[in-house]
């Protein structure tokens, strides 16, 4: 049992729901509001009576207030009206529905039949328990070195002693770390990543002690480490391979990547270089971008060499007749041989068609429409052979108008004329009926009942828009008699 007595009275001892500790040369004392206390003496009941009893409350101001004097009647203080119950035998006392208000001294006072009286005292100490306890944060989205933020902790109770913690950690003090309003406020200056939490505050007193729900800070950092990897990784690769390029970066929130080829801004953000060409040789690198942080970090260079073979050509519109052009078979590392087809023939020289002298290049003055198709460029050497094509469009026409339909139909009945021509792009169309415009402008001309004054001739007019040629053809549509 824990001891609660004066010195001079060492057989007294109380018990409590609290902490009964002793301080120096005094007794004390600890529970909490709402709780009750019995004080129970260790004197063995007499076989008379004791001639009185006295409890006594000394509070803050030093007064000294009757609880209940107990002799040939019971006198109880108007406050411990109902909230006592004195065991007359042994001079214990029982205080029930604890306040505040009830904090001080207790006195004891008891006079044995015949013997010398006894007083035994006691500091009882009265506090709230801990409840509510929650935490509040300045900021809870934060840039690693450049934000600073502070999470007060509030709570019901008396006498309260905070303590934070980091996790299971306990947090303590620093140069970045700040303690104020008696430990209630913790400011971390200048956050890093080590500092997103989760941050309990603990809350405790003499009776209870009570714990905040966790509470996490967003802290953004980076880019870095950022590493830029090719997979697979060689020192060259086929033209037609599939490669992919990795960059990574520690970085929160997720990095924005852009990728750039000799320096330069790629206009997309993948680098899944698909069916890779010559013309994407060069060196590859990334950069990391945190759209938080404001921050970007570059990776290294890495070296991607395509080894192939490609057709180019000027880029020009071609017309029929008008323009000429010329397809240059580009490949890398020696090249022996080079042969070159078109629709899968081989392409022989022509007055219209002629070679270079190592063959890489094919000129064609003027073109025609004939020489429309896919050029293919087959370059050897004593290792490997490797093949490009090219396509090669030349806007023509249009020629060979002419108009699908009947010359004679029956009268009452719908009448389709179609119009075609050989063209590229294809032609425009527009019809005129016995030398006047129609509003129809495209290949179909319809009638939905033929009558007399639909027969006549019509002229189904084509034209390219960029050859700016056009042709036209007509049609006499009679009508007869069912």
């Amino acid at each position: 049992s824990n001891t609660c007595a004066s010195p001079a009275l060492r057989k007294f001892i109380f018990y409590t729901l609290g902490l009964c500790s002793r301080y120096g040369n005094s007794y004390r004392l600890t529970t909490a509001v709402g709780e009750k206390v019995t004080f129970t003496t260790a004197m063995t009941p007499p076989v008379t009576p004791f001639l009185v009893v006295t409890w006594s409350f000394v509070d803050s101001k030093d007064d000294n207030i009757n609880i209940i004097t107990s002799s040939t009647e019971d006198i109880t203080g108007p406050a411990y009206t109902d909230r006592i119950t004195l065991f007359r035998s042994t001079g214990s006392l029982e205080l029930r529905n604890l306040t505040l208000h009830d904090g001080g001294e207790y006195n004891v006072l008891i006079i044995p039949d015949g013997q010398v009286q006894q007083k035994g005292s006691c500091r009882l100490e009265m506090h709230v328990p801990v409840s509510n306890v929650t935490v509040t944060v300045s900021n809870t989205d934060l840039v690693e070195f450049n934000s600073s933020v502070s999470l007060s902790c509030s709570s019901s109770g008396s006498s309260l002693s905070f303590l934070w913690l980091n996790g299971s950690s306990e947090v303590t003090a620093s140069d970045r770390v700040q303690f104020t309003d008696g430990n209630s406020t913790l400011t971390v200056i200048n956050v890093t990543r080590y500092d997103q939490g989760p941050f309990r505050c603990r809350v405790s007193n003499p009776v209870s002690d009570g714990t905040s729900d966790p509470v996490n800070l967003s802290i953004s950092f980076g880019p870095e480490n950022i590493n830029l990897t090719p997979s697979p990784s060689e020192e060259w690769y086929d033209e037609g391979s599939d490669i992919s390029l990795i960059c990574s970066a520690d970085s929160r929130p997720a990095a924005l990547f852009y990728w750039f080829l000799n320096g330069s801004l790629l206009s997309d953000t993948g680098a899944e270089l698909i069916n890779i060409q010559m013309s994407q040789s060069g060196n590859y690198s990334c950069r990391a971008f945190n759209n938080k942080t404001l921050r970007y970090e570059t990776s290294q260079v890495s070296a991607v060499t395509a080894l192939g073979v490609t057709i180019s050509s000027p880029a020009a519109v071609l017309i029929e007749d008008k323009s000429s052009t010329n397809l240059t078979c580009e490949a890398s590392g020696s090249i022996s041989s080079t042969v070159w087809m078109k629709d899968g023939k081989s392409l022989y020289s022509s007055n219209r068609v002629s070679f270079s002298v190592d063959n890489r290049v094919v000129f064609i003055q003027p073109v025609h429409s004939s020489d429309r198709g896919t050029y293919q460029c087959q370059a050897s050497n004593p290792v490997s052979t490797m093949t490009a094509a090219f396509n090669l469009t030349v806007n023509f026409g249009p020629h060979n108008v002419s108009i699908i339909g009947p010359s004679a139909a029956p009268l009452g009945q719908r009448v389709t004329l179609q119009c075609t021509a050989e063209s590229v792009p294809p032609a425009n169309f527009s019809w005129m009926f016995n030398g006047k415009e129609t509003p129809v402008n495209n290949s179909v001309y319809i009638i939905e009942m033929l009558g007399a004054e639909n027969t006549g001739n019509y002229t189904c007019l084509a034209r390219n828009m960029v050859t700016t040629l056009e042709n036209s053809t007509v049609l006499n549509l009679k009508g007869k008699k069912n």
